[in-house]
């Protein structure tokens, strides 16, 4: 398949485009039709909605609130008055304003009455829609909010809450998107050197993620997706997106280097990283389609939004960037790259620098890296203990907005506790008992019976605490378990701040499973693909340290507020309740994915070698560069999405950041690698019981490119002698003839007096690679053989601190 997008690549970049734009403008035109649906099965609260739509069938639109507060006097001052009542008549006129009800609807307002505090500084009307608050054009929110915060005047504020009012509020879309994809820019570019390379993975992700982004919004017509979605599914798919174009790219950039065709670089990159990208997004996908077997609704919408994005990554990873590639031919290296290739002829890779001191200092210090890196997990993983789910409200908005002001009124003058009221549905038109009971029950400020409506009674009660407060979960419980059983009624409690409670209850009690659930597939897949039961334990034990710590962050910023202000992103309150299982989901496919990057490179060398710690030395030099890019890139997108103005999106963009940030630059650059060596060969152990049952997985089977042709011509050979710097012979060292594409074809051992011939197939250009031991560096040159031997001396020289001996 790689081949033929490569070969074809204008009619796939034509099937692209004509995709993209062929959808966006589809889900232009159709719009969008979010819905937050927290409905759980089995509930108290979904049995509460149910009586609830058994007496109220026709549901009216949105209904949204006009604050106001003075200084000083009453809001029943004509002072007052004329400038709000205007206001609100102005409002009602409006063309998509169904209603708005006023507390100066009722005359004269002296010592306070409905919709006004009992100092008779604050009031509030309410303004309802003919549309659901995802329904409501933005022009006409835009015109509520300007014609009634036009009203203000020294010593009189005006501020409008409600779901409807908060979208105007939203940051405009894209913004966080555009921070997160030039920062990755930059990362590209640093890493790369080139801007065609940097543009490759921005193209390919963007794509993806367009195409996803307005699937999804055309689904919102038939099935019920959360106004969450989009964002998380955005988030996942360019970070997901960037980084698998990223393997890839590295992947045919290196080939060429190495000598390869353009073409038979790409065909070798989609063959090996390619089928680690298909092994990663799968696992991806796998994890979030377990959110399922949780039985959440809210959640169904979550799955479809992400892992379309993630199967539309993967699949313009394996397709479009071919047809890209073959578009770039051998501009995908950088312009001194190309020069180099051009006078110097191909050469084998070899870690150095950073990667390379680091991997050494590793090995020569595990024990104290392992116990270091641990310590910092665990620290951080401190906060976990007192994590408490819930769901945002607009009182964690921003300080700024009209929504968290107008939150913050209604809370001053009515108390905290009226910003979510409980709806205590009867079945029954007999709740005077109840409501007695109810109104005697400690944590209750106001109780409200609605009359009956179709055999169905509702009693409002207001709550002295806020609705994000424990107390007020206590007092859920106490209605539920004493409250209600003891008057003898068939009620339910229900309402926005019973459903929250609801859904983080169910999500807390059915996550254990689901984690269990993900880690023993974890287990599995790394069992079948490594042959060997400690690798996967430790990647097992890995995750869940990951995870912990990751949401220790999570609860220290946004539980307990350690810098919510400082980063412009609310107030402090409960971790969303849905998170934890979309952080666990896309973490574990984060985690495989490194965690395959990293160990394969260690297996493929402890096959060769049989040693264990040249294997973990040489696997962590060479991978852990790649690996680091990867995770600054994912963490630069994830970052970004503080921007976007939804609480949620920052929750997830942070926890993401902070969960790809610990897992690569600790966990698989230092704690993993310092725990294979503290190890050794057990790591690569497995009952031979065990070997013979289980299938064979090749997720990144070794590079074998096709041999370069030779001319015609009879074998031949090439020798010499190994020697030091100083011209003394050296014995035992290994020398390997490769092919141009890295294939080996011959391979001996020096002799005493460091003499050495190799076997050559025929005339051409090859690959010449010595590999000692220390204290000498390996070597690695082209050799170009004619119609003859050819003679050719190795000089090694010694190594230096921090480097390291890698020969790929």
């Amino acid at each position: 398949m790689a081949r033929w997008c490569y070969r074809h690549r204008l009619v796939v970049l034509l099937l692209w485009v004509g995709t993209v734009f062929g959808v966006g403008f589809a889900g232009t035109g159709a719009g969008t039709d979010y819905a937050n649906v927290f409905s759980l099965p089995d509930t108290d609260s979904k049995r509460a909605y149910d009586l609830m739509d058994k007496a109220f069938p026709e549901r009216a639109g949105d209904t949204d609130t006009v604050v106001w507060k003075v200084d000083e006097g009453s809001v029943d001052d004509d002072s007052v008055r004329s400038r709000i009542e205007p206001a609100l008549a102005e409002i009602g006129r409006m063309a998509g304003v169904g209603d708005v009800t006023s507390p100066y609807d009722d005359g004269d307002l002296a010592g306070g009455g409905a919709g006004v505090s009992r100092d008779g500084t604050i009031a509030y009307a309410q303004v309802t829609f003919t549309e659901q608050a995802n329904a409501v054009p933005k022009d006409l929110l835009a015109d509520v909010i300007d014609t009634a915060q036009g009203a203000e005047r020294d010593g009189l504020q005006v501020e409008l809450g409600g779901q409807a009012i908060a979208r105007d509020q939203e940051a405009s879309q894209g913004t966080s998107e555009a921070v997160g994809i030039l920062a990755a820019a930059v990362v590209l570019f640093l890493a790369f050197g080139s801007l065609f390379a940097m543009l490759l993975p921005i193209v390919v992700a963007v794509a993806a993620v367009g195409t996803g982004l307005m699937a999804t919004s055309l689904l919102s017509h038939t099935t019920n997706i959360p106004d969450v979605a989009p964002l998380l599914g955005s988030l996942i798919g360019l970070g997901v997106g960037i980084d698998y174009a990223l393997f890839i790219v590295t992947r045919h950039r290196r080939g060429i280097l190495r000598g390869m065709k353009p073409e038979e670089a790409a065909v070798s990159a989609l063959d090996t990283s390619g089928r680690a990208v298909l092994f990663a997004g799968g696992t991806v996908c796998i994890a979030l389609a377990g959110m399922l077997v949780m039985n959440l609704r809210f959640l169904d919408g979550v799955v479809i939004a992400t892992s379309l994005t993630v199967v539309l990554s993967v699949l313009a990873a394996v397709t479009l960037l071919p047809a890209l590639l073959g578009v770039l031919g051998p501009r995908v290296l950088s312009r001194r790259e190309r020069r180099r290739l051009a006078a110097t002829g191909p050469a084998p890779e070899s870690a150095s620098g950073l990667a390379a001191r680091w991997s050494a200092y590793v090995q020569r210090r595990p024990r104290s890296t392992a116990v270091l890196a641990l310590v910092v997990m665990l620290v951080l993983a401190i906060p976990v203990l007192s994590i408490r789910l819930g769901t945002s409200d607009q009182g964690n908005h921003r300080d700024t907005t009209t929504t968290r002001q107008a939150y913050d009124l209604l809370a001053e003058g009515f108390g905290p506790g009226f910003n979510g009221p409980l709806q205590v549905v009867v079945d029954g038109t007999d709740a005077k008992g109840l409501v007695a009971r109810i109104e005697a029950t400690e944590g209750v400020a106001q109780v409200a019976a609605v009359p009956p409506t179709n055999g169905v009674t509702v009693i409002q009660v207001v709550p002295t605490t806020s609705p994000q407060a424990e107390e007020t979960d206590r007092l859920i419980d106490r209605l539920r378990d004493d409250v209600i059983p003891a008057s003898g009624a068939e009620a339910h409690v229900g309402g926005v701040t019973a459903v929250s409670k609801d859904f983080a209850s169910v999500t807390g009690e059915r996550l254990p499973y689901f984690i269990a659930t993900i880690i023993a597939l974890g287990f599995l897949l790394l069992l079948v693909a490594f042959r060997s039961l400690v690798v996967p334990l430790t990647a097992a034990l890995m995750n869940l340290v990951a995870a912990a710590a990751s949401f220790g962050v999570l609860v220290a910023i946004f539980q307990w507020g350690w810098g919510t202000e400082l980063l412009g992103i609310g107030k402090e309150g409960p971790i969303a309740a849905f998170l934890p299982v979309i952080m666990l989901s896309l973490l574990f496919g984060l985690s495989m994915d490194y965690q395959v990057f990293l160990v394969s490179r260690m297996h493929e060398e402890w096959v060769h070698t049989k040693d264990n710690a040249r294997a973990v030395r040489v696997g962590l030099a060479e991978t852990s560069r790649v690996i680091n890019c990867a995770a600054l890139i994912m963490m630069c997108v994830f970052s970004a999405f503080v921007l976007s103005g939804e609480l949620e999106a920052a929750m997830a963009g942070i926890g993401l950041a902070a969960a790809v940030a610990l897992d690569a630059f600790i966990l698989r650059t230092a704690l993993v690698p310092a725990a294979m060596h503290l190890l050794g060969k057990a790591n690569w152990w497995l009952p031979a019981g065990l070997e013979r049952r289980l299938p064979h997985l090749a997720v990144e089977p070794r590079e074998e490119p096709s041999p370069v042709p030779h001319p015609a011509g009879p074998a031949s050979v090439v020798h010499g002698f190994v020697r030091t710097a100083d011209g003394e012979p050296l014995a035992d060292v290994e020398v390997t003839l490769l092919s141009r594409g890295g294939r080996e074809l011959d391979r001996v051992t020096s002799l005493a007096d460091g003499s050495y011939i190799v076997a050559v197939p025929g005339p051409g250009p090859y690959l010449l690679a010595t590999s000692a031991s220390p204290p000498y560096l390996s070597h690695a040159r082209q050799v170009v053989v004619e119609e003859g031997p050819l003679a050719y001396d190795v000089e090694l020289a010694g190594v230096t601190e921090g480097e390291v001996d890698v020969v790929n």
